[in-house]
């Protein structure tokens, strides 16, 4: 999977370099050309999403409605994850305290997607993602439907087994994108977020995004 998925990969990441209206008349020409705005790479459109339907944490579904209204970043992990995933969500999480003055009608959301959807419950993801911040949104599905959501954000992942993978079928790890993704109200995909994050520049990119675009 993660081999088919990285020519889809590659051709987003160069469609990056193009840049994008939006980031100039958000934050204004950028000194490399105006492709890369604070903390995020813009794409040149914004790009619509597929149909995806994924088990959130509380037991509801997260489908691309639900994604509406609000920038959202989304980032791919499992609970696991040794170093990335808590790194990440940590970083997230401060950037999320510094915007919780923001309406929560229009609050910036993160959604934290578990690849590993064989030790992941919704339940158990849950409470891994609200241990770092009470708003992220946590959500998984099995491996046909992660792929379906996965790849048109520009991410993959992929089961690395471990040596006594054999003997021992929960001697595995997740190999996953650490790049998150950057969603604009209407649900499209519109950016993308490299390591390593600045909270503090995320905070300040999502919160002049979100009154550029408030109603």
């Amino acid at each position: 999977m993660f081999n088919r998925n990285t020519g889809i990969v590659l051709a987003i990441a160069l469609a990056a370099g193009l840049g994008l209206l939006l980031a100039q008349k958000v934050f204004g020409p950028a000194g490399n050309g105006g492709h890369q705005a604070g903390s995020i790479i813009f794409y040149p459109t914004p790009r619509p999403l597929p149909d995806f339907s994924l088990s959130q944490s509380d037991g509801t579904r997260l489908i691309p409605g639900e994604l509406r209204g609000h920038w959202t970043l989304v980032f791919l992990g499992f609970t696991s994850c040794p170093d990335v995933c808590p790194t990440t969500l940590s970083e997230l999480a401060l950037a999320q305290k510094q915007w919780e003055s923001i309406p929560e009608s229009l609050r910036p959301r993160v959604v934290f997607v578990s690849v590993d959807p064989e030790r992941d419950t919704p339940a158990r993801l849950g409470e891994y993602a609200h241990a770092f911040h009470k708003d992220t949104l946590a959500a998984t599905a099995d491996v046909p439907s992660l792929e379906r959501f996965a790849t048109p954000l520009g991410l993959v992942f992929q089961k690395a087994p471990g040596k006594n993978f054999d003997r021992n079928p929960d001697d595995y790890s997740m190999d996953h994108s650490a790049s998150i993704a950057v969603l604009d109200p209407e649900g499209r995909l519109a950016g993308l977020m490299r390591p390593p994050f600045d909270p503090k520049l995320i905070a300040s990119d999502l919160t002049k995004l979100t009154g550029k675009t408030a109603p």
